[in-house]
C-alpha cells in the first residue's frame, strides 16, 4: 500500500516521476488527498468534497495525470488535468467572468491544469517544475490554463513556477463559489517551447516515459 506521509530518509532519497493512468490515481486517492490537504492547507470538510470531485475528473476526456513517487513509493506530488469544456463547473465559472473575446483566446481549445502540488516536505527541490513540464508535454490544445490562491508572487513558489513557465495573468482576484480565497486565473499557449528553451528546473526526479502501475 503506498502512502504520502514523508520520513526524513525519504526525502533524501531519487525520485521518480511517473505518468499515471485513471485508474492508477484512484488507487492512490487516499494519498493524493492527503498530499493536497497538505499542500493547499484546506479543511477536512473540503477535503472530503475534493475527494468526490478528483474521482469524477480522472473520466474527462483528455484526462492526463503524473506522480512523483520516493523509492519507497511514497506520494511525494502529483499533477493531472484534462480538456477544458462547456458543463465544466470551474470552465463555467471563468468563462463567465472573462469578456467574450478572451473567451475565444483562452476557452476554445484549452487544457486546464486542474491539480498541481508538491508535499511541504519534498518542496524546493524542482519536483513542481518537473511535474508541470511533463503534464503540459503530454496535454493536448492550444493553450492551458489554471487557477491558484493570490500570494506574494516572489515569496510563492508556485507563482515563481508558473511566471517561469510562461503564464500570464487573465483574472486577478476571482472568488470560487464555496472557497473564501481570492485566486487568480493564469494561461499560456501550448506547446511548450523545446525542453532545452525551457526554464530550468533544476534537478528534479526522474521520469519513467509510460503510464505504468506504481
Amino acid at each position: 500500500m503506498g502512502h504520502a506521509v514523508l520520513a526524513a530518509d525519504e526525502r533524501r532519497t531519487p525520485m521518480r516521476l511517473v505518468p499515471w493512468l485513471p485508474d492508477d490515481l484512484l488507487r492512490r486517492l487516499d494519498d493524493v488527498v492527503t498530499v493536497y490537504g497538505e499542500a493547499m492547507n484546506y479543511r477536512a470538510e473540503l477535503l472530503e468534497v475534493r475527494r468526490g470531485y478528483i474521482a469524477t475528473h480522472v473520466r474527462r476526456p483528455g484526462f492526463r495525470a503524473v506522480a512523483t513517487l520516493t523509492a519507497e513509493g511514497a506520494l511525494a506530488g502529483f499533477g493531472y488535468g484534462y480538456r477544458s469544456a462547456a458543463g465544466q463547473w470551474w470552465h463555467d465559472q471563468v468563462r463567465g467572468a472573462l469578456p467574450k473575446p478572451a473567451r475565444g483566446t483562452w476557452l476554445t481549445d484549452c487544457f486546464e491544469v486542474v491539480e498541481l502540488h508538491v508535499h511541504p516536505q519534498a518542496q524546493g527541490h524542482g519536483i513542481g517544475a518537473h511535474q508541470l513540464r511533463t503534464l503540459l508535454g503530454m496535454a493536448a490544445g492550444a493553450t492551458t490554463l489554471l487557477s491558484t490562491p493570490e500570494a506574494d508572487e516572489q515569496r510563492s513558489r508556485a507563482w515563481r513556477l508558473y511566471r517561469r513557465f510562461g503564464y500570464v495573468d487573465v483574472l486577478r482576484d476571482f472568488h470560487f463559489p464555496g472557497d473564501e480565497r481570492a485566486f487568480a486565473v493564469l494561461g499560456r499557449t501550448l506547446p511548450l517551447p523545446h525542453p532545452q528553451a525551457a526554464p530550468a528546473a533544476g534537478a528534479g526526479p526522474t521520469t519513467d516515459p509510460q503510464p505504468r502501475r506504481s
